[in-house]
């Protein structure tokens, strides 16, 4: 089993090539060939010479997967199928550099979705298969947890997608809890924000967890990129209902954390609110909802909740999904409502579950 190379940094590369009895600057000429050209094999490393790349080929490669299946929605949103490598030992995480047998292995699959917007591109990207957070109205949550993704496997979403060069957005919003494989999604959003890497502005790239702690502050001190929070009902013992991992992150305590830091700036954080018919679409969820976002800087996306077996709440009826965006906005409180993509293929909020076509 051969060590990636994407995802490494130049430094890395460096050492790597040394290693090989290649001249350290060979690190960087690697860098440029798989983050701005893009290159899918060692052998395309044509400046690099073929004793070098020979020497590189026995322990390495790029590591970029292909998608194994991809399928498209009347409204042009694109759903990619990736197989993934788990272990099968207690869901471990499978880094780049494991030396676990290949016998010790279980293919997985997960699911990017790519939704064209005018001039706009955006990849939703996942970074687990499969999730620990458990959420009921979610289908990744429903299937348990079967590991984190690599570096390589998240960057392979972004390189692999017949859209891969015109896109303009990441969210990390796909299977998983990005907060949860804290170390690889962040060494992926350093290749694509690094000068070296994709190059790609902060302001392009959005991440939504539901507000997992200390990881989440890290990644407001660590990083420049906009914060999504799932939230989908202000009160906490109805929150818990839905999502068992407000037992450990308490919604007030998440709040609390994100008013320390500014948002009048370049970076935005917004709060994600599922609609669910009878459940949190009232006036006193949305004036408590008021009470617990008041005086900040942030927006609300409403989001029709798309129906799932075994849950049993629906969407609430356009008319009341508008008051509800109404109230909030008349007190000062920027709401919308999210516009559903690509729903007949599966790949709406809370709809993807990594499942082959037969």
């Amino acid at each position: 089993m051969k060590i990636r190379l994407l995802g490494k940094t130049p430094d890395e590369l460096k050492k790597i090539a040394v290693s090989e009895g290649l001249p350290a600057f060979a690190g960087g000429q690697i860098a440029r060939w798989m983050y701005v050209s893009r290159v899918r094999t060692i052998d395309e490393m044509t400046n690099i010479s073929k004793a070098g790349r020979q020497a590189l080929s026995e322990k390495y490669e790029v590591g970029v997967t292909p998608y194994s299946d991809v399928q498209t929605s009347s409204d042009g949103t694109r759903k990619y199928l990736f197989k993934v490598a788990c272990t099968r030992k207690n869901g471990l995480a499978l880094t780049d550099d494991c030396k676990v047998p290949e016998d010790s292995l279980e293919q997985g699959a997960v699911e990017a979705v790519m939704i064209p917007d005018d001039d706009r591109f955006t990849l939703c990207v996942s970074s687990q298969s499969g999730c620990r957070m458990g959420c009921k109205f979610c289908m990744t949550g429903r299937q348990g947890f079967h590991g984190h993704l690599s570096v390589a496997d998240i960057l392979s979403q972004f390189l692999s997608v017949d859209e891969a060069a015109g896109l303009t957005n990441a969210v990390f919003m796909g299977m998983g809890e990005p907060l949860d494989n804290y170390d690889n999604v962040m060494r992926a959003i350093e290749v694509l924000t690094a000068e070296w890497g994709f190059g790609w502005s902060p302001k392009r790239i959005t991440l939504s967890t539901i507000g997992v702690m200390p990881a989440l502050k890290k990644y407001l001190d660590e990083s420049r990129c906009h914060l999504a929070v799932s939230l989908h009902d202000p009160f906490p013992d109805e929150r818990l209902s839905l999502m068992p991992a407000e037992k450990a992150f308490d919604i007030r305590d998440i709040i609390t954390l994100v008013r320390e830091y500014d948002f009048s700036g370049q970076r935005r954080v917004s709060f994600e609110y599922t609609m669910f018919s009878g459940f949190n679409d009232t006036v006193r969820h949305a004036d408590a909802l008021i009470r617990l976002l008041r005086g900040m800087e942030c927006r609300v996306n409403l989001i029709r909740f798309h129906k799932i077996p075994d849950f049993p709440y629906d969407c609430p009826p356009d008319a009341v999904i508008r008051r509800f965006q109404e109230r909030l906005n008349s007190n000062g409180i920027l709401t919308t409502v999210r516009a559903s993509r690509g729903e007949d293929i599966l790949a709406a909020c809370g709809m993807l579950a990594g499942k082959f076509r037969e």
